[in-house]
């Protein structure tokens, strides 16, 4: 397996794993050099021409996600390799919504119904882009499958151990758009103005890097570059509609909500906001974000119990928010609430921000008795405040994670 965990051009990686069993095993080996990541990818989509790949996000993909996974599809199909791009979750945040509306971006919802969901024999690999499996329910439907892993391109730091033939992992850069930017600069596939396609896949790049990185606030120099290649390509009257989607009355309550419920202490701000729709899930970034505007507030943390009917599932999702220099989201996160019994954290981050997903389990489901209801939203709520300010050291004024 060849990794890449840090920096744009590393100078050696280890021989690429090809211990999957199927036909690509005996193709040539993934090449090191001083431009490793570009052409690793290069020599992979080679080894794999004329067939078919599942590309998988996390459950709720954001801007990032959609657009890196839009560009890799159109990278391959330069292979002759055909992409499916799915997820497994929902949009719900507004400005998703309208990306994929408005672009045409064709990423799909994986059904529901096991005789709508595609074909698994058809496919001969699978990629994970943004993510590195731990926030897709779709890792274990693959893996169950057997179909073997491909390609990892993110840019979060590692979340655990994963056997592939080439991970492209660079936390140092702050967008995944960023890196499949880079490999559209580096000729990959060379962009065309003309190409009314090429020119919604650039806006649709230009919007999740611009997302990831706080409107280019917190970009590193390889983003600027990559914004700088993209602004050759994008359509700003595009991206201005995505942008202005408006917010929903649910994701205004939520806000609110967080309002009313916050508790600040040595300016960190933590607020519950109790059940909500699966549908309205991206509500809890947008309240972490508003509460982190706060005077005197550097850091938001903001989570909920998010119920899924279809899947007849509860799960604690939350996000943070900062804007402390010397607060890393990823160790927060990791060490407020640790991993599962195999071995995977339920969260983690980046910089500036981080999110957590842990399952209800036994506890799942929803009941007409409303005290009960009451009863184990408390129970999780004080369980998750006692994780969260036991790392604000109340005599220090900092978040301490040594």
């Amino acid at each position: 397996m060849m990794t890449l965990n840090a920096g744009p051009d590393p100078k050696s990686a280890a021989p690429a794993s090809t211990t999957n069993g199927t036909k690509n095993s005996a193709k040539k080996p993934v090449k090191s050099g001083a431009d490793a990541p570009l052409e690793a990818v290069r020599q992979l989509l080679d080894n794999h021409r004329s067939e078919r790949q599942l590309v998988l996000l996390q459950d709720f993909p954001d801007p990032d996600a959609l657009s890196s996974a839009w560009a890799y599809k159109l990278i391959a199909a330069a292979y002759d390799i055909e992409c499916d791009i799915f997820y497994a979750g929902t949009l719900s945040h507004q400005e998703n919504i309208a990306l994929v509306r408005l672009t045409g971006l064709p990423a799909r919802r994986w059904p529901t119904a096991a005789s709508d969901q595609p074909d698994l024999s058809t496919y001969q690999g699978y990629v994970l882009i943004d993510t590195q499996g731990t926030t897709s329910q779709l890792s274990a439907v693959v893996k169950k499958a057997q179909i073997p892993l491909l390609l990892v391109i993110d840019h979060h730091s590692p979340q655990g151990k994963l056997q592939a033939e080439y991970i492209d992992l660079r936390p140092d850069i702050r967008a995944t758009a960023t890196i499949l930017t880079q490999y559209l600069q580096r000729g990959l596939l060379t962009l065309d103005r003309s190409n009314t396609k090429h020119t919604k896949c650039a806006t649709a790049l230009m919007h999740g890097l611009r997302a990831d990185t706080n409107q280019l606030m917190h970009a590193a120099e390889d983003d600027f570059m990559a914004a700088a290649y993209l602004s050759q390509f994008y359509d700003g009257q595009l991206l201005s509609a995505v942008l202005q989607a408006a917010r929903s009355k649910r994701v205004m309550d939520v806000i609110e909500r967080s309002l009313r419920n916050r508790k600040v202490q040595n300016n960190v701000s933590i607020a519950g906001v109790g059940y909500l729709r699966y549908d309205d899930r991206d509500a809890i970034p947008q309240a972490a974000d508003f509460l982190a505007t706060e005077e005197n507030v550097h850091t938001a943390v903001v989570y909920g119990i998010v119920h899924d009917e279809d899947q007849e599932r509860e799960v604690v999702i939350g996000s943070l928010r900062t804007s402390k220099i010397t607060l890393d989201p990823d160790e927060f996160i990791k060490e407020a609430f640790g991993q599962d019994n195999q071995g995977r954290f339920f969260g983690g981050g980046r910089s500036m921000a981080g999110g957590f997903e842990i399952p209800v389990g036994f506890l799942s489901g929803s009941y007409e008795n409303t005290e009960y209801n009451r009863i184990k939203w408390d129970v999780f709520d004080i369980q998750i405040k006692q994780k969260l300010w036991r790392l604000v050291d109340p005599e220090e004024g900092m978040i301490n994670t040594d």
